[in-house]
């Protein structure tokens, strides 16, 4: 549901939100399912918290602006991994073309592909 229309006023809101809540947009870019966000948080607040507020925020300014995507919700989960100095330019490229990028592969193959790479246990049903 992130259409063209609303796409570039919603990173921008998720970019406020992010220094809002003491952290830094460093990249931030999806398509119509789904957003990839680099961004340096808050070490004293948790994850869960951060992105609980992000997506709440998100869901209530979406429903005020674009009544026409009143349907428009965040899925329940997310998946968040560290990044180590070295490679932010490599990981601010990757989010910079995610639309090129997922005309190649699906979001869903590509992070089981991810998960499995890296040994992380998960059930098909939640991704």
């Amino acid at each position: 549901m992130i259409t063209p229309v609303v796409e570039s006023q919603l990173y921008d809101y998720i970019g406020g939100t992010i220094n809002r809540l003491g952290g830094i947009c460093l990249e931030l870019n999806g398509t119509t399912d789904h957003v990839h966000l680099l961004a340096k948080l808050r070490p004293d607040k948790a994850l869960s918290d951060t992105l609980r507020d992000l997506k709440a925020n998100a869901s209530g300014w979406m429903h005020e602006v674009f009544p026409e995507v009143k349907d428009f919700t965040w899925q329940r989960g997310y998946g968040a991994f560290t990044v180590s100095y070295s490679n932010v330019e490599h990981v601010r490229k990757y989010i910079a073309h995610q639309k090129e990028h997922h005309n190649k592969i699906s979001f869903r193959d590509e992070f089981t592909q991810f998960l499995k790479a890296n040994g992380i246990e998960y059930e098909d049903q939640y991704v």
